[in-house]
Protein backbone atom coordinates (compact mmCIF):
# COMPACT_ATOMS: atom_id res chain seq x y z
CA UNK A 1 0.00 0.00 0.00
CA UNK A 2 2.89 1.98 1.13
CA UNK A 3 6.30 2.70 -0.56
CA UNK A 4 8.78 4.90 0.23
CA UNK A 5 12.13 4.41 -1.58
CA UNK A 6 15.31 6.55 -0.93
CA UNK A 7 13.72 9.11 0.48
CA UNK A 8 15.08 12.31 2.02
CA UNK A 9 13.92 15.55 3.86
CA UNK A 10 15.65 18.47 4.33
CA UNK A 11 15.08 21.76 6.05
CA UNK A 12 17.11 24.77 4.92
CA UNK A 13 17.57 27.03 7.91
CA UNK A 14 19.32 29.77 6.54
CA UNK A 15 21.25 29.19 2.89
CA UNK A 16 24.20 27.54 4.46
CA UNK A 17 22.73 25.92 7.01
CA UNK A 18 20.30 22.64 6.94
CA UNK A 19 19.12 19.67 8.73
CA UNK A 20 18.42 16.07 7.40
CA UNK A 21 15.84 15.21 9.10
CA UNK A 22 15.25 12.08 6.74
CA UNK A 23 17.97 9.81 5.16
CA UNK A 24 17.50 7.58 2.32
CA UNK A 25 14.00 5.85 3.90
CA UNK A 26 13.01 2.90 2.48
CA UNK A 27 9.62 1.51 3.96
CA UNK A 28 7.08 -0.09 2.44
CA UNK A 29 3.56 -1.08 4.84
CA UNK A 30 0.73 -3.37 3.37
CA UNK A 31 -2.39 -3.33 3.79
CA UNK A 32 -3.82 -4.61 7.28
CA UNK A 33 -1.15 -3.91 9.22
CA UNK A 34 -0.18 -2.05 12.31
CA UNK A 35 2.61 -0.24 12.19
CA UNK A 36 4.52 1.48 15.15
CA UNK A 37 7.27 4.27 14.43
CA UNK A 38 9.26 4.94 17.44
CA UNK A 39 11.86 7.16 18.49
CA UNK A 40 13.23 9.70 20.38
CA UNK A 41 12.11 13.54 20.21
CA UNK A 42 13.66 15.11 17.00
CA UNK A 43 14.43 11.50 15.34
CA UNK A 44 12.41 12.51 12.36
CA UNK A 45 9.25 10.44 13.33
CA UNK A 46 6.71 13.03 13.12
CA UNK A 47 8.46 14.42 9.66
CA UNK A 48 8.13 10.93 8.48
CA UNK A 49 4.77 11.12 9.57
CA UNK A 50 3.80 14.12 7.98
CA UNK A 51 5.33 12.64 4.30
CA UNK A 52 2.88 9.62 4.96
CA UNK A 53 0.06 11.69 5.47
CA UNK A 54 0.29 14.43 2.04
CA UNK A 55 0.90 17.11 4.58
CA UNK A 56 4.76 17.56 3.34
CA UNK A 57 4.89 17.48 -0.19
CA UNK A 58 8.93 18.70 0.01
CA UNK A 59 11.35 15.97 -0.29
CA UNK A 60 13.19 13.88 -2.71
CA UNK A 61 12.89 10.30 -3.42
CA UNK A 62 9.63 8.02 -3.98
CA UNK A 63 6.76 7.68 -2.35
CA UNK A 64 4.07 5.23 -4.20
CA UNK A 65 0.46 4.71 -2.51
CA UNK A 66 -1.44 2.05 -4.05
CA UNK A 67 1.19 1.86 -6.64
CA UNK A 68 0.84 5.58 -7.69
CA UNK A 69 3.38 7.88 -7.30
CA UNK A 70 2.58 10.78 -5.51
CA UNK A 71 5.82 12.81 -5.01
CA UNK A 72 5.21 15.11 -7.66
CA UNK A 73 1.48 15.62 -6.98
CA UNK A 74 -0.01 19.34 -6.78
CA UNK A 75 -0.94 20.65 -3.39
CA UNK A 76 -4.68 20.37 -4.62
CA UNK A 77 -3.94 17.00 -5.85
CA UNK A 78 -2.08 16.27 -2.41
CA UNK A 79 -5.50 17.29 -0.54
CA UNK A 80 -7.85 15.26 -2.39
CA UNK A 81 -5.56 12.00 -1.66
CA UNK A 82 -5.05 12.91 2.08
CA UNK A 83 -8.73 13.60 2.45
CA UNK A 84 -9.67 9.97 0.86
CA UNK A 85 -7.31 7.72 2.22
CA UNK A 86 -6.17 8.78 5.53
CA UNK A 87 -7.85 9.18 9.46
CA UNK A 88 -5.91 11.07 11.74
CA UNK A 89 -5.63 10.48 15.81
CA UNK A 90 -3.57 13.39 17.50
CA UNK A 91 -2.51 13.43 21.40
CA UNK A 92 -4.24 16.73 22.13
CA UNK A 93 -7.85 15.19 20.52
CA UNK A 94 -7.65 18.21 18.46
CA UNK A 95 -11.41 18.95 18.46
CA UNK A 96 -13.22 21.87 17.85
CA UNK A 97 -14.68 23.55 21.27
CA UNK A 98 -17.75 25.33 19.81
CA UNK A 99 -18.89 22.24 18.31
CA UNK A 100 -20.69 19.35 19.89
CA UNK A 101 -19.29 15.68 19.49
CA UNK A 102 -21.58 15.13 16.84
CA UNK A 103 -20.17 18.13 14.79
CA UNK A 104 -16.85 17.39 15.08
CA UNK A 105 -17.11 13.85 13.71
CA UNK A 106 -19.60 14.93 11.14
CA UNK A 107 -16.90 17.96 9.75
CA UNK A 108 -15.29 15.08 7.15
CA UNK A 109 -18.43 14.16 5.60
CA UNK A 110 -19.57 18.17 5.48
CA UNK A 111 -15.95 18.30 3.64
CA UNK A 112 -16.59 15.30 0.83
CA UNK A 113 -20.75 16.71 0.52
CA UNK A 114 -21.97 13.63 2.23
CA UNK A 115 -25.88 14.44 2.43
CA UNK A 116 -27.08 15.07 6.11
CA UNK A 117 -29.28 12.04 6.03
CA UNK A 118 -27.00 9.61 5.18
CA UNK A 119 -23.77 11.59 8.02
CA UNK A 120 -26.22 10.55 10.54
CA UNK A 121 -26.44 7.06 9.95
CA UNK A 122 -22.57 6.80 9.61
CA UNK A 123 -22.44 8.70 13.09
CA UNK A 124 -24.70 7.17 15.22
CA UNK A 125 -23.15 3.58 13.82
CA UNK A 126 -19.62 4.42 14.63
CA UNK A 127 -20.57 6.03 17.97
CA UNK A 128 -22.53 3.22 19.17
CA UNK A 129 -19.51 0.53 18.24
CA UNK A 130 -16.75 3.57 20.25
CA UNK A 131 -19.74 3.82 23.16
CA UNK A 132 -20.31 7.65 22.71
CA UNK A 133 -23.75 7.52 21.15
CA UNK A 134 -24.97 9.07 24.32
CA UNK A 135 -22.44 11.87 24.92
CA UNK A 136 -23.23 13.06 21.10
CA UNK A 137 -24.86 16.19 22.01
CA UNK A 138 -21.98 16.77 24.56
CA UNK A 139 -18.85 19.71 23.89
CA UNK A 140 -15.55 18.39 24.67
CA UNK A 141 -15.05 20.33 27.71
CA UNK A 142 -18.04 18.00 28.45
CA UNK A 143 -16.07 15.20 28.18
CA UNK A 144 -13.25 12.86 29.72
CA UNK A 145 -9.58 12.54 28.40
CA UNK A 146 -10.58 8.82 26.96
CA UNK A 147 -13.94 10.09 25.53
CA UNK A 148 -12.65 12.94 23.35
CA UNK A 149 -9.98 10.76 22.38
CA UNK A 150 -13.25 8.05 20.93
CA UNK A 151 -14.81 11.45 19.57
CA UNK A 152 -11.19 11.64 17.60
CA UNK A 153 -11.44 8.41 16.60
CA UNK A 154 -14.57 8.21 15.35
CA UNK A 155 -13.99 11.79 13.35
CA UNK A 156 -11.52 9.69 12.01
CA UNK A 157 -13.16 6.51 11.06
CA UNK A 158 -16.39 8.53 9.51
CA UNK A 159 -14.85 8.57 5.98
CA UNK A 160 -13.45 4.83 5.80
CA UNK A 161 -9.87 5.88 5.57
CA UNK A 162 -7.33 3.17 3.86
CA UNK A 163 -4.89 4.44 6.82
CA UNK A 164 -5.37 5.50 10.84
CA UNK A 165 -2.34 7.57 11.12
CA UNK A 166 -2.34 8.04 15.07
CA UNK A 167 0.00 10.38 16.85
CA UNK A 168 0.77 9.63 20.23
CA UNK A 169 -2.67 8.27 20.72
CA UNK A 170 -2.72 7.88 24.58
CA UNK A 171 -0.22 10.70 25.02
CA UNK A 172 -2.69 12.69 27.26
CA UNK A 173 -4.45 10.17 28.65
CA UNK A 174 -3.89 8.33 31.93
CA UNK A 175 -2.87 4.32 32.20
CA UNK A 176 -5.85 2.76 32.43
CA UNK A 177 -7.99 5.22 29.73
CA UNK A 178 -4.77 4.66 27.20
CA UNK A 179 -5.21 1.22 27.35
CA UNK A 180 -8.73 1.42 26.35
CA UNK A 181 -8.26 3.37 23.73
CA UNK A 182 -5.37 1.13 22.38
CA UNK A 183 -7.72 -2.14 22.54
CA UNK A 184 -9.98 0.12 20.34
CA UNK A 185 -6.66 0.47 17.83
CA UNK A 186 -6.11 -3.00 18.20
CA UNK A 187 -9.93 -4.23 17.25
CA UNK A 188 -9.82 -1.57 14.48
CA UNK A 189 -6.60 -3.31 12.84
CA UNK A 190 -8.24 -7.19 13.82
CA UNK A 191 -11.14 -6.00 10.96
CA UNK A 192 -8.80 -5.42 8.70
CA UNK A 193 -8.10 -0.88 9.41
CA UNK A 194 -4.39 -0.24 8.44
CA UNK A 195 -3.35 1.60 11.39
CA UNK A 196 0.31 3.61 11.70
CA UNK A 197 1.13 4.97 15.41
CA UNK A 198 3.83 6.87 16.34
CA UNK A 199 5.21 7.11 19.83
CA UNK A 200 8.42 7.18 21.56
CA UNK A 201 7.08 4.98 24.09
CA UNK A 202 8.53 1.47 23.13
CA UNK A 203 5.90 -0.27 25.72
CA UNK A 204 3.15 1.02 24.13
CA UNK A 205 4.82 0.64 20.60
CA UNK A 206 4.93 -2.57 21.53
CA UNK A 207 0.94 -3.08 20.86
CA UNK A 208 1.64 -3.06 17.58
CA UNK A 209 2.43 -5.91 14.97
CA UNK A 210 5.72 -4.05 13.71
CA UNK A 211 8.12 -1.85 15.33
CA UNK A 212 10.10 0.91 13.08
CA UNK A 213 12.91 2.27 14.90
CA UNK A 214 14.04 5.75 13.51
CA UNK A 215 16.91 7.59 15.24
CA UNK A 216 18.60 10.90 13.70
CA UNK A 217 16.66 10.30 10.25
CA UNK A 218 17.29 6.93 9.46
CA UNK A 219 15.58 3.31 9.92
CA UNK A 220 17.77 1.54 12.18
CA UNK A 221 15.36 -1.58 12.72
CA UNK A 222 12.03 -3.00 11.34
CA UNK A 223 10.61 -5.62 13.27
CA UNK A 224 7.72 -7.99 14.15
CA UNK A 225 6.17 -7.63 17.23
CA UNK A 226 6.27 -11.19 19.09
CA UNK A 227 3.15 -12.28 20.00
CA UNK A 228 2.82 -13.41 23.90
Amino acid sequence: MIKLHDLKKTYFLTKDNSVNALKNINLEIKEGEFVAIIGKSGSGKSTLLNVISCMDSKYTGSYKLDDKEISKKSKRELAKIRNTNFGFIFQSFNLLNKLTAYENIELPLVYKKVRKKNRRAIIESIAEDLDIKDRLKHKPIELSGGEQQRVAIARALVTNPKVILADEPTGALDQKTGKQILNILKSLNKKGQTIIMVTHDLELAKNAKRIVTISDGKIISDEKVKTK
